[in-house]
């Protein structure tokens, strides 16, 4: 029971990271219309910056800080240097732009810091035991940094004119557009609230595990798995949606083994397609 338990919290934190990349893939969605096969690699782009900041810091809260920072200003770049240039044309152009911004993201980072794995400078503490469950403090910190996270994306979401502005562009950019709503500015801040989201989500993995240039790529994978499973363009329901297919990942390892757990994404991406393609929190949509 305890090695359940703690397979459950391990699935938790993970699920946490990928919920937040889910959350990033949503909030693009919801407003640009396409999928961003980048942000994976905007995940490392923070992982990376926070490495830095923390070895000439040495404090793990301005690597986060500064980590959330560089995501938000790769995440404005790719927006107003390709992606708004393409807003006009058809959906899967952004979608295959944002698989070039990808690579380009990607060999940038291997030219700059070399291929070779990376950690952060953390401190080694034994786990804490609670009735013979081992909980890692690192685990606690993740969950900490992934609420603080999502309080203020659904702050800015829900509880302030800028939230609703985006709401609305996400349900009629037309009738926004009429409203006295400016598209533009709603973008603007929107990229620069998914890039904020996709640094901290790299951050966070790569505290738990290492930080390579390939580290944000292998998460896009569950990361889209959860958008559909929670409901594409609902963003409490990729959360939850990542959550829970952490939480799967983590009990089916002494089954599958560590190497296969991934293709529990696939499985959850076909079932969610075949069975409910709206998502959990989805419905489905009737035109006349």
């Amino acid at each position: 029971m305890a090695s359940f338990v703690e397979l459950v919290l391990t699935g938790i934190t993970s699920g946490l990271v990928v919920g937040l990349a889910a959350l990033a893939l949503t909030l693009v969605f919801g407003i640009a219309r396409f999928a961003n096969a980048a942000t994976g690699d905007m995940m490392t782009v923070g992982a990376y910056a926070a490495v830095v900041s923390m070895a000439a810091s040495g404090s793990f809260t301005l690597g986060v800080v500064a980590g959330a920072g560089a995501g938000i200003v790769v995440a404005l770049l790719a927006h107003l240097l390709v992606f708004r240039r393409l807003a006009a044309r058809a959906p899967v152009t952004s979608l295959l732009a944002s698989i070039g911004v990808a690579f380009v993201i990607r060999a940038a980072i291997g030219v700059a810091f070399g291929h070779q794995q990376k950690v952060f400078g953390l401190p080694v503490v034994r786990p804490w035991r609670i009735f013979d469950v081992r909980v890692q403090p690192i685990d606690l910190a993740v969950v900490i940094a992934a609420a603080a996270t999502l309080l203020v994306v659904f702050l800015i979401l829900y509880a302030t004119p800028i939230g609703r502005r985006m709401r609305a562009v996400a349900d009629d950019r037309s009738l926004a557009r009429v409203s006295g709503i400016s598209p533009d500015r709603v973008m603007v801040t929107m990229w620069a609230l998914a890039g904020g989201v996709c640094a901290v989500a790299g951050v966070m993995l790569g505290a738990k595990t290492v930080v390579s240039p390939d580290m944000g790529w292998d998460m896009l994978l569950p990361a889209f798995a959860a958008t559909i499973l929670g409901g594409i363009g609902h963003p409490v329901g990729a959360v939850v949606a990542g959550i829970l297919l952490g939480v799967v990942q983590e009990i089916a390892t002494p089954f599958v083994g560590f190497t296969y757990k991934i293709a529990l994404a696939f499985f959850v991406l076909l079932l969610v397609l075949l069975v409910r393609p709206a998502g959990l929190f989805g419905h489905s949509e009737g035109a006349r």
